[in-house]
């Protein structure tokens, strides 16, 4: 079995009866390390205190009093941020359950936060995937991808690595001769996907998502993945390259632009914004789909603002699904 995306931390949990990653105390410690994490050179002794003592003990209490000791004001919003991220996966239990509570709660919390949980979980849905063309697409729940078009078709490249490249052209006219942009990125090919193992962590492979069925399959996959794994009810996604006789009874907006194109088209207006991707999501089992949807397919629907940026919200696909479950909860 490949590794791939190490790191997310997968490697630090442990899984339950269910399938689902246990919080352990390796997995809190390896976010406590990170560089976002660490206290700075001009932290104040309270906080380099506290962190010490949760790298001894990451499972310790932390009070309002704890952080307000903190001489510097950006540095209490966010260790609440953490500890509140810590205390609710530690209630649940579990990395998925901890995700659910988190999302249905409406929990503030940075993105960064988010696209970690997302990553992890995906991680543990598709493990012992062996298809590049999955993985990649995947990146697109928990990573921002920047579009451009190159011969026609929509190429998706790594958002930060994107804004990074562009940063380092702008030090210097020498930079910019010679720094490459997006277009040198590798894009994913039959011929190089063997690549992406050593590269996952790297992002730096492109996605050709216009020009590929087998990206938008991906895509489509890595949602079933995500979808089946947290709720454990089996959905399938096909993606669809013409739209004919669409009966949006239901529709989940797969980031912030479909969400606007799925409502204009509901009112019968002109969507603002491109289509990038519509899927079509199917339940095995309908008896978990509320009465008025039953039978219908669920209409996913992945656009692009004016620039070119690609930001998915999946608590969007989970909490906007029609799902019985859902609709008692709410």
């Amino acid at each position: 079995m490949r590794e791939f995306w190490v790191a997310s931390g997968h490697q630090l949990t442990r899984l339950d009866a269910q399938g689902r990653m246990i919080v352990t105390d390796e997995l809190l410690l390896a976010w406590l390390a990170r560089p976002e994490v660490l206290p700075p050179e001009e932290a104040c002794e309270a906080e380099r205190a506290l962190h010490a003592r949760l790298m001894r003990a990451p499972r310790d209490p932390v009070s309002e009093a704890d952080i307000t000791a903190m001489a510097d004001p950006d540095a209490h919003e966010n260790w609440r941020f953490l500890i509140a991220l810590r205390d609710r996966l530690l209630e649940a239990g579990t990395i998925e359950e901890g995700y659910l509570a988190i999302i249905r709660e409406g929990l503030r919390l940075p993105v960064v936060f988010y696209d970690q949980l997302v990553q992890l979980i995906l991680r543990n849905a598709l493990d012992g995937c062996e298809d590049v063309w999955t993985l990649r697409a995947a990146e697109m729940l928990f990573r921002a991808q920047r579009g451009h078009v190159s011969d026609g078709s929509l190429i998706l490249a790594d958002d930060e690595l994107v804004a990074g490249m562009e940063a380092e052209k702008q030090l210097s006219p020498l930079n910019a001769m010679f720094a490459g942009g997006a277009d040198d990125l590798d894009v994913l090919v039959e011929e190089n996907a063997w690549t992406y193992w050593s590269r996952s962590d790297a992002h730096t492979m492109a996605l050709p998502f216009g020009a590929s069925s087998q990206a938008r399959e991906g895509l489509a996959r890595s949602l079933s993945a995500f979808v089946t794994h947290l709720m454990g009810t089996r959905v399938r996604i096909t993606p669809l390259t013409s739209v004919e006789d669409v009966d949006l009874r239901w529709y989940v907006g797969l980031d912030q632009i479909g969400v606007r194109i799925g409502d204009a088209l509901w009112r019968g207006e002109e969507p603002a914004g491109a289509l990038i991707g519509l899927f079509r999501l199917e339940f095995d089992d309908t008896q978990v789909v509320i009465e008025d949807v039953r039978g219908a397919p669920v209409w996913l629907i992945l656009g692009m603002g004016d620039d070119k940026t690609i930001r998915m919200k999946p608590q969007n696909l989970i909490m906007g699904l029609p799902l019985v479950a859902l609709a008692t909860t709410h």
